[in-house]
């Protein structure tokens, strides 16, 4: 992990424009103010384009994604490509159903990704490995390297398989991340906060490879702390430690 990523994220607060679900609008927007940078959340097709050109990054997830919201999506992203900003896709249960997945493709053919992050499952189907899954979980189990590194290499893009371990395949150069606790299974869009906060790092000019280390490495930490804050007791009592935890120093955290 970079600190000075993070440092310098604090100090810039850069503006994250987040095309993403309705289930994690306030946890995301919560979570990355504790982490240092500003969300905001247009999906209007109207003003995307003049939201993400004014944006420092763009975060595109699916997850409660409908066809009206499908172009508005495709406009943040090119409007992201034109400036050059980093644009990060979560394709949150892209195997699940022909519709997720035709609209991932729509938006892989229209617009470039600086990552594209997901679970095993979500990353395997977009570069046709076989994987089970159920609903927008990954149950499935085999090589996520040879994932990571086929879906980076037929998007010309960095790839991030969360899971146990996490996995960062750059310009064929693979990286891992064992941080993070199992209480993160239990609540509803841990995977998609950490790619507000993959968004907000990408926003320095360290290396992709750092920028993406340090936000899985540290937000797996921030879990791991919270979680073991005496008055934590399950999921309901982890979720306002964590928000907490990822406003605190990483050295803090490292302790």
């Amino acid at each position: 992990m970079n600190e000075a990523i993070m440092y310098k994220v604090r100090e810039t607060t850069p503006l994250i424009h987040h095309l993403t679900n309705q289930v994690v609008i306030n946890f995301s927007a919560n979570g990355l103010l504790s982490f240092g940078a500003a969300p905001v959340m247009a999906k209007a097709e109207e003003e995307v384009h003049d939201m993400a050109s004014s944006a420092d990054g763009v975060l595109l997830n699916i997850g409660t994604l409908t066809a009206d919201e499908l172009p508005a999506m495709i406009k943040a992203g090119k409007a992201a490509n034109e400036i050059g900003i980093p644009v990060v896709l979560d394709p949150v249960g892209v195997a699940a159903t022909p519709f997720r997945t035709t609209a991932v493709k729509k938006i892989l053919a229209e617009v470039q990704m600086t990552v594209i992050k997901g679970n095993a499952g979500e990353l395997a189907h977009l570069v046709e490995i076989p994987w089970e899954t159920k609903g927008v979980e990954s149950v499935g189990k085999g090589n996520t390297d040879e994932i990571a590194f086929k879906v980076a290499e037929s998007y010309q893009t960095t790839a991030m398989i969360t899971g146990k371990t996490d996995v960062i395949c750059y310009d064929g150069e693979m990286s891992y991340n064992q941080t993070g606790h199992p209480i993160l299974r239990k609540i509803t869009g841990a995977g998609c906060l950490l790619g507000s906060i993959l968004s907000a790092c990408l926003t320095t000019k360290d290396t992709i490879t750092e920028q993406a280390q340090t936000a899985a490495e540290f937000y797996g930490l921030a879990a791991e702390y919270a979680a073991k804050k005496p008055n934590v007791n399950g999921p309901g009592t982890f979720l306002p430690n964590f928000i907490d935890t990822l406003s605190f120093d990483p050295v803090e955290l490292k302790r």
